[in-house]
């Protein structure tokens, strides 16, 4: 109504004003009755006053102050960019304690090629032993599978896997509230979907360690593809995610 009212005045006057202008000086007169109001009121009931100076100080702009802000909204994106490349982290160490496991099944299969050293009646070789090329494979193997058993890999994998999914459902549950306290509602899409696909992953994935523990190579195996499945749906919803930061950037102010 007010803006109607500046804009006919413009008009009379013979000086006609954007709708612009005559939202501002809406604005204006619409704050002074405002204060003036809370003036009156705050006679009566002091506690207005005090919680208009709260409202203004934290929550300016909205109603949760800083939870609505840029700096919460970086949040999601910083610690996902971190929990990525350590999902890429865990899946080698996972991966070098699989081979701690598959290389000891190798060299018993090169034993199996290994041909028994002729002997004499004495039970002495007949002839001073060559190395031969399987018994030099299996050599190497030994010391390859010494070495990844001093790496702790099982131990280290683990723990990756605990860290990431603690941290990984906390923080994917976190951008939706983010989202939600900065707009007020959920904008179901690609990266909405392909979060949530993801912590279901890493649950998934997670619940089948009872039976890796207990032998199951199909558990294993099913660890893995969820795990790879997992890795693609991240990098496929980065972009949606670069695009949901430039909204931010665009829309949300400091802090």
């Amino acid at each position: 109504m007010y803006i109607c009212v500046f804009w006919v005045k413009s008009v009379r006057n013979g000086k006609r004003i954007s709708s612009r202008e005559a939202l501002r000086k809406a604005s204006r007169v619409l704050r002074h009755r405002y204060e003036h109001l809370l003036l009156v009121f705050s006679c009566h009931n002091p506690t207005i006053v005090q919680h208009n100076v709260y409202e203004d100080a934290v929550a300016a702009g909205g109603e949760f102050g800083i939870l609505e802000g840029r700096s919460f909204a970086l949040i999601h994106p910083i610690v996902m960019s971190g929990l990525f490349v350590y999902t890429l982290y865990a899946g080698y160490l996972g991966w070098q304690w699989r081979r701690v496991r598959t290389i000891q099944n190798e060299i018993n299969e090169l034993k199996k090629e290994v041909k028994p050293v002729p002997v004499t009646p004495e039970g002495t070789p007949a002839e001073p032993p060559k190395p031969s090329p399987v018994e030099a494979k299996i050599q190497q193997l030994t010391e390859e599978r010494k070495e990844l058993i001093k790496g702790s890999y099982k131990d280290r994998h683990f723990n990756a896997g605990s860290i990431l999914l603690g941290f990984g459902v906390f923080e994917a549950i976190f951008g939706g509230l983010n989202t939600w306290f900065r707009t007020g509602k959920l904008f179901p899409g690609p990266h909405l979907f392909a979060g949530a696909g993801i912590t279901v992953l890493w649950a998934a994935a997670a619940a089948l360690v009872p039976a890796m523990q207990k032998g199951s190579e199909t558990a294993r195996s099913l660890h893995i593809a969820l795990n790879t499945l997992n890795v693609i749906l991240f990098i496929w919803q980065i972009p949606t995610g670069i695009d949901i930061v430039f909204k931010v950037f665009e829309f949300a102010n400091w802090p």
